[in-house]
């Protein structure tokens, strides 16, 4: 009972080491963050091409503490991004000693491909998707009203339209993992296809900042094919597991 509580404890430990430690390294990644704040807004601009079209050539803001508030908040989730890799080695180093050899294999080469997956969709964003998007904010009823685009709105926007595009791309990641774990089959994805065709427009809506189509569509596409490179991981998961099974059972066997 003593060696259980013992044991218990020094997971504790370790956890609070392991977060304390994520936890400077956020903030010092914060601290350096913000001291290029406006390199790091300027980047997030560049998609609006300068916003060539409204006075002055930039973006406004109205409240005194406007600036300062959307400058902290975007030098903390850069902080988040930068930090990430390192967050995520703590937890697979606290989490890896309970895991089987073949769930840490797993483990170690799904993360990567996790984070590549997000950078992917969040590239996608910016460089396929935003562009048209401001250009037709921008240009539509420009005849009536003059747009003075507040610097708040445009970041909080950006970052959103990133963020999401970044959790769509995980898809065929998550569909993979899913199968290997027994949850969802290949059977399953491929009969819900026609739900998924509708649910990735949904998302399209959502996610777009406009209710033009066009840009909806740019959305929903790549889900699509997200989705279906998802049900193809599934079926090779799905794979991989029966033929993990089947090992387990001849294992048995022979003992």
């Amino acid at each position: 009972m003593s060696d259980r509580a013992l044991s218990i404890s020094q997971h504790l430990l370790e956890l609070r080491r392991r977060m304390t430690t994520s936890a400077i390294f956020v903030a010092v990644a914060t601290g350096v963050s913000f001291v290029f704040h406006q390199q790091i807004l300027k980047f997030l601009m560049v998609p609006a091409q300068g916003f060539a079209g409204i006075p002055e050539g930039q973006p406004i803001y109205t409240e005194l503490t406007e600036f300062l508030g959307i400058a902290m908040k975007v030098s903390l989730l850069s902080g988040l991004a930068i930090s990430m890799p390192f967050i995520l080695f703590q937890l697979v180093m606290f989490v890896a000693p309970g895991l089987s050899p073949g769930e840490r294999r797993y483990l170690y080469t799904l993360l990567p491909v996790s984070m590549l997956s997000f950078a992917l969709g969040a590239a996608f964003g910016y460089r396929i998707l935003f562009p048209p998007a401001v250009s037709f904010l921008l240009s539509f009823g420009n005849e009536i009203a003059t747009p003075y685009i507040r610097i708040g709105n445009y970041a909080n926007l950006m970052i959103s339209l990133l963020f999401w595009m970044g959790v769509v791309f995980e898809t065929p990641v998550v569909l993979f993992f899913l199968s290997r774990i027994g949850v969802v089959s290949h059977e399953f994805l491929k009969s819900q296809r026609r739900y998924a065709v509708v649910v990735a427009f949904v998302l399209g809506a959502i996610i777009t900042p406009t209710f033009d189509p066009i840009n909806q569509t740019f959305v929903a596409l790549p889900i699509i094919v997200l989705y279906e490179a998802g049900v193809w991981l599934a079926k090779l998961g799905g794979r991989q597991r029966r033929r993990a099974i089947e090992k387990g059972l001849e294992l048995d066997t022979k003992q």
